[in-house]
């Protein structure tokens, strides 16, 4: 069970802080944790949304002094909005957030801490450094070096890739700069690199140009599952599939079934868990719930999924 292995390192400190003081959650007063995250706009961000969900609604009964606001966003300014109301209506003591875009969302953060709220923020990080109590994220450089050392073993000097960049964002960044930089000495060529949004419907509309400008493509990198999935499509529809490979990222179930089944296509894929937000959640919780220490910086490596190994991270019942 590799996938939640890869969290247990996150929650394993809440698990022992939170079994051993009983005291301080229940006599403790109230508490309100604001949690302010993307809507399930993508595969990714549906597993997400389920495990906030899911600890939400298990810390609500483990901790009676503990109310928590979910609020949902499809785009920035709603999220800014969402986080306006929290502090406006609700006072929250707390705010869990993963930005949707980074610059937009930097001020508003910015003045929940500026009002002594504890803020940590998830994955995507904001365009100032600094502001939040606690970030937790994956491995976001260790997920582009991952799949640029991969690219590097297995393409033959000359090759020419492509690249599809997600939303802009501080981890895209991180990311591709990266990628990149696994890259060096190899002699393999990026033709562009555009964003598609993790977006599958993006995906496919940018590796349709990137199919009519470029003859030669002898590798994707999707950096994300759902893109993957809509660059596939347009490969498919161009009637190039033997052409390329294409490597995405985050362990999409329908992408790790392919690999186990030893497809060409999809030779292999970088982890990056939606859980990640539990792990956010839970230890935000400790913040008002123990004497637990709860402020820096929490990153869950990334390990690259291959055909003898992929089983281990198949979870055919997941949201993702």
């Amino acid at each position: 069970m590799k996938r939640r292995n890869l969290m247990k390192g996150a929650v394993l400190a809440a698990t022992l802080a939170m079994g051993a003081s009983p005291a301080l959650a229940q006599d403790a007063e109230k508490k309100i944790i604001g949690v302010s995250i993307p809507s399930a706009t993508h595969g990714f961000m549906g597993g997400l949304n389920w495990h906030a969900q899911d600890t939400i609604t298990r810390l609500g009964k483990a901790y009676p002094n503990l109310e928590f606001v979910l609020a949902t966003a499809g785009d920035a300014a709603k999220q800014v909005n969402d986080i306006e109301d929290m502090m406006a209506t609700r006072n929250i003591d707390g705010l869990v957030v993963l930005p949707f875009e980074s610059e937009p969302l930097t001020a508003p953060v910015k003045a929940v801490k500026e009002a002594g709220k504890f803020v940590t923020v998830v994955d995507r990080g904001l365009s100032e450094e600094g502001i939040e109590d606690l970030y937790v994220a994956g491995d976001n450089t260790a997920f582009g070096r991952v799949a640029g050392e991969y690219f590097k073993g297995n393409l033959k000097p000359g090759s020419k890739i492509v690249v599809l960049r997600g939303i802009p964002t501080t981890l895209d960044n991180e990311r591709v700069e990266a990628f990149q930089k696994a890259l060096e000495g190899s002699e393999v060529e990026i033709l562009d690199m555009q964003h598609g949004n993790w977006n599958r419907d993006d995906a496919f509309t940018v590796m349709q140009d990137y199919l009519s400008k470029y003859p030669q493509i002898d590798a994707v990198w999707a950096a994300d599952d759902d893109m993957a999935i809509g660059v596939m499509e347009a490969i498919s529809a161009a009637n190039r599939t033997d052409e390329m490979w294409v490597i995405g990222g985050a362990g999409m179930k329908e992408i790790i079934k392919r690999i186990m089944e030893g497809d060409k296509q999809l030779p292999v894929n970088v982890t990056y868990p939606p859980a990640l937000i539990s792990s956010a959640i839970e230890m935000t919780a400790l913040r008002f719930v123990s004497n637990a220490p709860m402020t820096g910086r929490f990153i869950i490596g990334s390990q690259l999924i291959t055909p003898e190994n992929a089983e281990q991270f198949y979870y055919p019942d997941s949201p993702f």
